[in-house]
């Protein structure tokens, strides 16, 4: 029987947190299905997290090739996908998207008068024209129908259009506003093979997605999956897949509940719950903790609460023996006498319990190396204890 440990275990391996990994960015972020990348620098974060050597020139490069593409997706949330991916998972989300739009009720109304089809006509061909910022789309979407709010019409657009926010937009160093596309004029070559308006190609395609959640975050129950994609009803997908899957027993979430059954692939590592975790930082939303309807495999309910805010931010945590154990955060500021000021760069680890000696020498020591990635612009570095 599977405990939160050994499920942490079996996580941390296949999300390359054990050990970092040699693979490119496309391997590495085709394996793991996409990085929640709402803001820019998150997953450079999450990539030198993982990946043995990582320069930020690496995903720059992979952005401007067109390799993977910033787009939302799972949880109608921007991820970095990659080209091959985009198309087929844009369009599995397409519902969620549309259904979280339709939740509010301001948009509820004006979804309810607008011409949809209309829009998307319209939407598609000014943007696919050239580029446009959200301000602008929504402004041009107000001609026809001006009693809408601008806002929710750009909504409109996002939710029902795969719209690609395009470069220099995601780089790093390269602040931009958000400026979208279409998926088809950015990748004309990619988007052109995913269809899935047809029952059977639907079911194939969450098959093969289910099956590659599994890979990248399992064993995973059916709610694991539908929390971390945002869909509805896949229990009977999961239920085709059964001859293809190990079932394996889990510790109650509760003393006294009842056993969760989990799914797994045959093949997945499941190493040892007593194989040491190493230490590692993790960008804001990263979806190692954000891809599990019970997250208590990385991170225990007490601490989880404590990190909620109202408007669903999520901080930048810290893994200690893999688990959720602390926040950090990068502060900026200048130092010196005019004429030889020097930018510095401080990086503020908040614990949320008491570490061991041991524990907090190896996070202030991954923390020195963090803050040198993540400011490699500054001309000088420190690292800050806050408990």
């Amino acid at each position: 029987m599977l405990d939160d440990r050994a499920l942490n275990r079996a996580l941390l391996a296949r999300q390359h947190l054990l050990a970092r990994t040699g693979d490119d960015v496309p391997t590495v972020v085709e394996h793991l299905v996409g990085l929640q990348a709402q803001n820019p620098w998150s997953p450079f974060v999450g990539l030198w997290s993982r990946v043995e050597g990582f320069s930020t020139r690496d995903l720059d490069a992979a952005l401007l090739a067109r390799t993977v593409v910033r787009v939302a997706a799972m949880r109608s949330t921007v991820h970095l996908l990659t080209a091959r991916d985009a198309p087929v998972l844009t369009a599995l989300a397409r519902p969620v998207m549309t259904r979280e739009l339709t939740a509010n009720p301001r948009r509820r109304a004006a979804w309810d008068v607008v011409d949809l089809d209309r829009l998307v006509e319209l939407a598609a061909a000014y943007v696919r024209s050239e580029p446009r910022v959200t301000t602008d789309l929504g402004a041009r979407l107000a001609q026809e129908w001006p009693a809408a709010h601008p806002q929710d019409l750009s909504a409109f657009a996002r939710a029902l259009l795969p719209l690609v926010q395009v470069t220099p937009r995601g780089l790093w160093r390269h602040p931009a506003a958000t400026t979208w596309t279409t998926l088809d004029a950015w990748l004309p070559e990619a988007a052109a093979g995913a269809d899935l308006r047809d029952d059977e190609a639907r079911r194939c395609a969450l098959e093969t997605v289910v099956l590659r959640y599994l890979a990248a975050f399992g064993p995973a129950s059916v709610a694991d999956v539908q929390a971390w994609s945002g869909l509805r009803g896949l229990r009977e997908v999961v239920d085709g897949l059964r001859d293809r899957l190990l079932t394996l027993p889990a510790v109650p979430a509760r003393p006294g509940g009842r056993t969760r059954e989990l799914l797994d692939l045959p093949d997945a590592p499941r190493p040892d719950a007593d194989v040491p975790a190493p230490v590692r930082l993790l960008p804001d939303y990263d979806n190692v903790w954000l891809s599990h309807a019970q997250r208590s495999r990385v991170v225990d309910d007490a601490h989880r609460r404590a990190l909620q805010t109202p408007n669903g931010r999520m901080p930048a945590a810290v893994l200690v023996d893999g688990s959720v154990r602390a926040t950090w955060v990068l502060e900026r500021g200048r130092a010196g006498e005019r004429g030889t000021r020097r930018t510095t760069a401080t990086l503020t680890v908040t614990p949320l319990e008491r570490l061991s000696p041991r524990e907090r020498r190896d996070v202030l020591a991954e923390a020195e190396r963090c803050v040198r990635f993540v400011a490699d612009d500054a001309d000088a570095h420190a690292v800050r204890y806050a408990g």
